[in-house]
């Protein structure tokens, strides 16, 4: 008992010592960063006042879940599910044998929303790439069938129309107004779970990934996942300024890092797309890199900024501008350059046939360049009865290679055609072939130039399976083509 009281005694020490000098040490740092402890508290606030229920139920009839059907074999499927597993076994060894190719039906689904009450509808391209069926359903459960007006690849934008003319379209806001750290919503359809809100703020603004994407892309925490993408971002006005597209994830979930296409980008790709059924992008000929620290330095740069341009292609736009390798473009019409992302998104968003004027650094010295933008190249597109049969729709868009592209793609002495765009709906986005491909035989015929391919295009028969010769990633492979 007394060494029992003793212990008792002595806790009771101890704990009036540490609670005095957890308060002595509470109160001096409240004294000390007392603004920054009330400002942290009016974050706080702010961010936990924001309530979005009225905006869902006003928004929500304007959202819809976009289902789509795809056929294909089992033997894709089963590849598509056990590759990747066996391969972590067996290393690069790993062989899986043709099968018998079977048809089978894939359900995926996305979400998608009106922007006119006609019918209009945007969405993602990856959502309705290479579907054969598109229906779309309502909030009320309604579903409807929905054509594919056209898609863009390079933006991930996607134009559907469905029959009728009441809808409710949803306003259209600003996305270069946004600001970081102001509340955003999403509505979408995560896993299937239809109509489903989250909210979050915007982390970050006009971020980019590669050359290949041609938006700058708004970074927000807010929960994404696999059925939201094609859903629309809302500001707290319950206007549209973005398009959910993408997340960052190693687990194929949610962990922070949602991106989304800005509403100006897209709206810019749906007027294309709905007038012309495909997206015309201006060419100037310049590959850019970012400047670091030490490239700063070796410039003579108050700090990393600009796109320095590695190569400039030969009778292009920009060699005809006097723009050279080894200038760094500061602004381009009048936008300050800080990343190459900045000049490539600008570009991308471009026509041909605009005018651009362009600060730039050379041998220390600044000076002001301008010129016209172009059509790509020999930009075709390979879809049309002056073209190819009345009846095969390849639905591909091809241009000539430029020298350095020639000297880049350079495999056993071979040449060929750049693939830069394909048609979700034509017979080339159903085997396989992508953006990017490099076709350098078509249908036992050799391709050096567009013309070759059109002339290939002629002697196709009308039904069968052809071979195609790619160079993707600079790696020769060849795709059958199967016309039908």
């Amino acid at each position: 008992m007394p060494i029992n009281m003793f212990t008792a005694h002595a806790n009771f020490g101890i704990q009036h010592w540490l609670q005095r000098g957890a308060l002595a040490l509470a109160v001096s740092t409240a004294m000390v960063s007392g603004i920054t402890a009330m400002t942290i508290t009016n974050a706080q606030a702010a961010v936990t006042t924001a309530d979005f229920s009225g905006l869902v139920q006003q928004v929500t009839p304007a959202v819809a879940r976009v289902n789509v059907t795809k056929t294909v074999s089992e033997a894709e499927l089963a590849k598509a599910q056990t590759a990747e597993l066996l391969r972590q076994f067996f290393g690069d060894r790993l062989r899986i044998p043709d099968q018998a190719t079977t048809p089978a039906i894939e359900h995926a689904y996305g979400t998608g929303f009106f922007v006119t009450s006609d019918g209009y509808m945007l969405t993602n391209h990856h959502v309705v790439a290479g579907a054969d069926n598109i229906t779309v359903t309502l909030n009320d459960r309604t579903e409807l069938d929905a054509t594919l007006v056209g898609s863009d690849e390079r933006s991930d934008v996607a134009v559907l129309k469905v029959a009728g003319s009441q809808f409710p379209a949803l306003p259209i806001g600003d996305s270069n107004a946004l600001k970081v750290g102001e509340p955003v919503l999403a509505i979408g359809s995560p896993f299937g779970f239809d109509y489903s809100a989250s909210a979050g703020i915007v982390s970050a603004k006009s971020r980019s990934f590669s050359r290949e994407t041609s938006v700058p892309f708004i970074q927000t925490d807010v929960a994404l996942n696999p059925g939201n993408s094609g859903g629309p971002l809302f500001n707290q006005r319950g206007e549209v300024i973005g398009i959910n597209s993408r997340i960052f994830s190693g687990t194929g979930g949610y962990m922070g890092l949602s991106f989304s296409i800005p509403i100006d980008a897209a709206m810019d790709i749906y007027e294309q797309l709905k007038t012309e059924g495909e997206v015309v992008r201006a060419y100037l000929g310049i590959y850019p890199q970012d400047i670091d620290r030490n490239l700063a330095e070796a410039y003579n740069l108050d700090r990393p900024q600009g796109a320095l341009l590695t190569r400039v292609s030969p009778d292009s736009p920009a060699q005809k501008a006097g723009l050279k390798p080894g200038d760094i473009i500061l602004q381009y019409n009048n936008v300050q350059i800080m990343r190459a992302s900045d000049l490539l998104n600008l570009l991308n968003r471009a026509k041909p046939s605009d005018t651009f004027r362009a600060q730039i650094q050379r041998n220390g010295k600044q000076m002001i360049v301008s010129g016209k933008l172009t059509y790509a190249p020999n930009d075709v597109r390979a879809q049309g009865g002056d073209q190819q049969n009345d009846d095969i729709q390849l639905g591909l868009r091809l241009r000539n290679l430029t020298a350095d592209e020639q000297a880049e793609i350079a495999v056993d002495n071979k040449t060929g055609i750049l693939v830069t765009a394909v048609d979700p709906t034509g017979l080339a986005a159903r085997s396989g072939i992508l953006a990017g491909d490099v076709i350098t035989n078509f249908h036992q015929k050799p391709i050096q130039k567009v013309t070759d391919f059109s002339s290939a295009i002629s002697s196709l028969p009308k039904k069968g399976v052809v071979t195609i010769e790619v160079i993707r990633q600079g790696i020769p492979a060849i795709i059958g083509l199967r016309i039908e």
